[in-house]
């Protein structure tokens, strides 16, 4: 036989099971119930289940196969029990129960001595109890398995994400894994030496194992070489050890050992292989250190201008981007955005998130995101792109379209002086200059034809509060706002301050 297919669901240890009072079962020969585990249960009156097995299940039977001639005071009785649990431990089942009620009376004693002989747990299944109540509760209970382990596993994931943000990051998240995991952590680096390790160093037996195996995976140089697989493990000296190539290309491994291999293990050292994979290649391409140059430049004064080519090429545009629904990005959905806009260099502020990029990636739109994207500007530009991200995601919103864009052309208003633009343009506006919401709301309005619901969405406020702002501007500034002249020149002086 084959070994059996482990399904996805987490085993159930038959203690759990012996434990539910609602289902009284009673173990009564085989080994003691604490290293047994069930994987699924399964329903023959069959003479021979074999066929019809796949290993590590719970094989339910009320007795309808036994034949007449294996009765209980009949000869043929031990021999037909023998081959019938034979069969089933040759299948890989992991225990047997028996429904007493209404076939027999009491488990067979010939099936009892059969099942201590050959190893199989043996469960009494009281009258009360049907096999579908205690299939419920095997399901019941990998579900809570389930969700135990999926909770350990995103508890694990979000403390190694605390960790590569501090100032140590890749020690910190070795140091989280080999505590999540109860074992040890060690990075390999490209020569195969151990570059950082954290948690309780096992033997040297251990230790060798386990720098072989990151050789394993370890990928070879040279044209036409084998690829090395992603991930391989190994058992030595009782500890389970598991070895990971890191994405960047460089050599980089991260080694585990562990003294026992819990559920979602491997998911909580990918989920550490991928974040180290980050760490190790800003490592190696020096861009995680030109950010932090670029910004302590900065913040001790440095010109935008000079500042930029630390970041990349320009030139540069800004993408604000808000989620569609309500609510504030979370930190983790914010960096996935950068990542799939193609920068790092994200600000997730309030209800909206910031992205530099170079103008050389074009954003394209992106499920669950509105995006409003500046035009194409020099680094002393960036706070007026940052203004043109803002209002083309404000008019995103309002239309409901997944990206708008700022798409500056020259107009007939490029035909007057800049100077005295500005200085008519404070003029006019003079009236409401001192109410910055009044402002916007006013821009937002005209930008979006007049309209009431959408200038409300775009600002993110109710349609009664944007009419009781409008009709206060036209009130401050004595004039008609229908007239679309006056709306013209309003739109003019808007456009200068």
């Amino acid at each position: 036989m084959p070994d059996p297919a482990v399904p996805p669901t987490p085993p159930v240890p038959l203690t759990a099971l012996l434990a539910r009072e609602d289902l009284a079962l009673r173990q009564l020969a085989g080994p003691p119930a604490e290293g047994v585990v069930i994987h699924w249960v399964h329903t023959s009156e069959m003479a021979d289940p074999y066929p019809y097995l796949l290993g590590g299940e719970l094989l339910l039977s009320a007795g309808v196969h036994i034949p007449e001639a294996a009765g209980p005071a009949t000869a043929g009785a031990t021999t037909y029990f023998d081959d019938y649990v034979t069969r089933i431990t040759a299948a890989g089942g992991a225990a047997l129960g028996f429904g007493v009620a209404p076939v027999h009376d009491t488990v067979p004693e010939a099936l009892v001595a059969a099942c201590a002989q050959h190893g199989l747990p043996l469960l009494e299944v009281p009258p009360r109890t049907t096999f579908s109540g205690v299939a419920r509760a095997v399901w019941q209970l990998m579900a809570q398995a389930r969700l135990a382990e999926l909770r350990r596993v995103t508890e694990a994931q979000q403390s190694l994400a605390a960790a590569a943000s501090r100032p140590d990051p890749v020690p910190s998240v070795l140091r989280r894994l080999a505590q999540r995991l109860g074992g040890w952590a060690v990075l390999y680096g490209p020569e195969g030496t151990e570059i950082a390790r954290a948690g309780r160093e096992p033997g040297n037996e251990v230790r060798g194992a386990l720098t072989r195996l990151a050789e394993v995976v370890r990928p070879a140089g040279g044209p036409g070489a084998r690829p090395a697989p992603a991930s391989a493990t190994d058992t030595v000296a009782g500890s389970h050890l598991a070895s990971y190539a890191l994405g960047t290309g460089h050599g980089f491994v991260l080694g585990v050992a562990e003294p026992e291999r819990a559920a979602g293990d491997h998911t909580i050292a990918s989920a550490a292989a991928v974040l180290l994979s980050l760490l190790t290649g800003e490592q190696q391409s020096g861009t995680g250190a030109a950010r932090s140059s670029a910004l302590v430049r900065l913040l001790l004064g440095a010109p935008p201008e000079e500042v930029a080519p630390l970041l990349g090429d320009g030139p540069w545009t800004v993408v604000h981007a808000r989620p569609d629904g309500d609510g504030t990005p979370e930190p983790l959905a914010a960096s996935a955005l950068g990542a799939a806009l193609g920068s790092a260099l994200v600000d997730p502020a309030g209800d909206v998130v910031r992205v530099l990029l170079p103008a050389g990636r074009a954003p394209a739109p992106l499920p669950g995101w509105t995006l409003g994207v500046s035009a194409a500007v020099a680094p002393h530009d960036w706070p007026a792109a940052d203004t043109e991200a803002a209002r083309a995601l404000a008019r995103a919103r309002a239309t409901r379209t997944p990206l708008l864009r700022h798409g500056p052309r020259p107009a007939l208003a490029d035909l007057v002086p800049s100077g005295e633009a500005a200085a008519h343009a404070h003029a006019l506006l003079a009236p409401v200059a001192a109410h910055p919401a009044l402002t916007e709301t006013l821009r937002t309005w005209l930008s979006l034809h007049g309209s009431w619901d959408r200038t409300a969405v775009a600002l993110s406020v109710h349609r009664n509060t944007v009419r009781q702002r409008i009709a206060r501007c036209a009130t401050l500034l004595e004039t008609d706002l229908d007239d679309p002249d006056v709306r013209m020149e309003l739109w003019f002086a808007l456009r200068r301050i």
